[in-house]
């Protein structure tokens, strides 16, 4: 066998790792690799053998001081060679001295322990039919960056600006919308189109109560009802809501990271992706 090499993934070649994802089962969003590359076009990684990519990882540094690792995929005939932890030390240099956060599966939270990476909770995936929404709610459009990455800040901890204003901008399969009071924009909720469904996340608002129908409104704008949530455990009250209406558990992940953990708050309903953060 030929020495594996690790490189910067091309724009195309994330759009490869997209695919793979779909074939490992994890039901990837149909603009995931448009909207993935421009978060940190720098931030994706393939090993080649004799030039053809047999592994793949993410890690998109959101910020001075936060990335989040994903997309940690080989293939199968070139699993037990040391391709891809190879490709894993050599992508997380990218990050620096940055804190780093994954949502790592269960047979791999024991490697990931060994890289540093410390279990800060868990994401559950939930899935389930979503009640009518109430009327149509507004589309966020990019004059709204600034109230949603404020939001975002507040919720989840860190700053992500790169990849906000790839992930609220719309397409015919992403919808964002938004939850607006009195007060003004106090929540947004993201819609996409997968390869199989609809996935919603982020969902960020006040209470659960409000991010139920914030979230239906969220997949009506895609014509959407059926749903996939990825809802972090330490939010049990909207986990325990959606649960209540009909949703099950399919998968869960545990939220890792090497570094200083961020705090998210108790607007935080539901991840973005488990890709990405």
């Amino acid at each position: 066998m030929s020495a594996s090499t690790c490189r910067t993934a091309t724009a195309g070649e994330v759009a490869l790792m997209i695919d793979w994802a779909h074939e490992e089962g994890w039901n990837p969003g149909l603009d995931d690799p448009a909207a993935f590359h421009a978060a940190d076009p720098g931030g994706f990684f393939v090993a080649e053998v004799d030039g053809a990519p047999v592994a793949a990882i993410s890690v998109v540094n959101h910020s001075d001081h936060y990335a989040f690792l994903g997309l940690y995929l080989c293939r199968p005939d070139w699993r037990g060679k040391g391709i891809g932890f190879a490709l894993w030390q050599h992508a997380l240099a990218h990050a620096g001295n940055r804190t780093v956060g994954l949502d790592g599966v269960s047979a791999q939270q024991a490697n990931y322990a060994r890289s540093g990476f410390v279990r800060a909770g868990s994401t559950r995936r939930l899935q389930g039919k979503l009640p009518p929404a109430s009327g149509p709610a507004r589309l966020a459009t990019p004059e709204d960056i600034a109230a949603i990455a404020r939001l975002d800040r507040a919720a989840n901890g860190v700053d992500r600006p790169a990849f906000l204003s790839a992930w609220i901008a719309p397409s015919d399969t992403r919808k964002t919308v938004l939850l607006e009071t009195s007060d003004g924009i106090v929540g947004w909720a993201t819609a996409r189109l997968c390869r199989a469904g609809c996935k919603i996340g982020p969902v960020i608002a006040p209470t659960p109560e409000q991010a139920l129908p914030l979230a239906a409104s969220a997949a009506a704008a895609l014509g959407q009802v059926e749903a996939i949530i990825d809802v972090p455990d330490s939010n049990t009250r909207f986990d325990g809501i959606l649960r209540d209406i009909g949703f099950t558990e399919t998968f869960a992940t545990a939220r890792m990271y090497r570094g200083p953990a961020p705090t998210p708050n108790e607007t935080l309903q539901a991840i973005a992706t488990m890709e990405l953060g």
